[in-house]
């Protein structure tokens, strides 16, 4: 990958950049960030919004690349725990920068959409 004014991401790099910049896969990140442990159902909850086939394909995504640990116990009903590994705390530490930085340039973003609508109103 080559930074400056152009940028080329490889097929690899650009997947896994895919794969943590994606709309559920960055809730996710930051959601076991912030709690360290959750259960599916807590995720799914405390993501809000988003529907267990998605929810289930960006964990299994997350846990493929080495991001997500999965621990499911052998009790009944299934209990099936999911954490970061390191990999996964560093990712979402970068993810969850950039989540902050966004959430502090909201009203920078809504004047400019503003005015970029108001031009071509």
């Amino acid at each position: 990958m080559k930074y400056g004014t152009y940028v080329k991401v490889s097929c690899p790099e650009r997947a896994i950049l895919e794969h943590v910049t994606s709309r559920w896969g960055v809730l996710v990140l930051v959601a076991l960030l912030d709690a360290g442990t959750l259960r599916f159902s807590e995720l799914r909850d405390g993501i809000g919004d988003v529907s267990e086939k998605m929810l289930t394909q960006t964990l299994r995504t997350l846990e493929r690349d080495g991001f997500v640990r999965r621990h499911a116990r052998p009790v009944i009903p299934p209990h099936v725990d999911y954490t970061l590994t390191d990999l996964g705390r560093e990712a979402a530490l970068k993810v969850q920068a950039l989540a902050d930085w966004t959430s502090s340039r909201v009203p920078a973003v809504a004047a400019a959409q503003s005015t970029y609508d108001a031009a071509r109103g």
